[in-house]
């Protein structure tokens, strides 16, 4: 899949075999199985070319990860707890990562000035008005 993933765009049983066989010695029969078992298992589509076919990912990288982490997180008996422990094992960077996606997933925070006097720290008043 790293393969696939990294061009981003269709690729032949060759094209995947020829890169990895700069990194070692490879069959092109076992290329051909590995991408005809993610074809059958649904992570690659695939499209005939001739006598050969071109197969192509079928979610990004990104949402494969996200797929994975939602089936490990969703089998926990304490999701709190897992998330806890995952968020323990983060590198610095990655817990900057994580507050950055939970930014883009909130939106734009409102400021404080169209918040109602209710939702701004420090302004909640006693029932005397103070």
């Amino acid at each position: 899949m790293t393969r696939v993933w990294k061009w981003n765009r269709p690729v032949t049983v060759r094209e995947v075999l020829e890169d990895l066989q700069q990194e070692r010695s490879i069959a092109y029969t076992t290329v051909m199985t590995v991408l005809d078992n993610l074809h059958q298992k649904g992570w690659v589509r695939r499209e005939a070319e001739g006598r050969a076919y071109r197969y192509e990912a079928v979610s990004t990288r990104a949402a494969y990860a996200a797929a994975l982490m939602n089936d490990a997180w969703s089998q926990s008996d304490n999701p709190a707890a897992a998330l806890v422990a995952f968020f323990g094992m983060m590198s610095e960077e990655q817990r900057h990562a994580l507050r950055d996606a939970v930014r883009m997933v909130q939106g734009p925070e409102t400021p404080d000035a169209e918040k109602s006097p209710g939702e701004n720290p420090g302004s909640e008043r006693d029932d005397s008005g103070r």
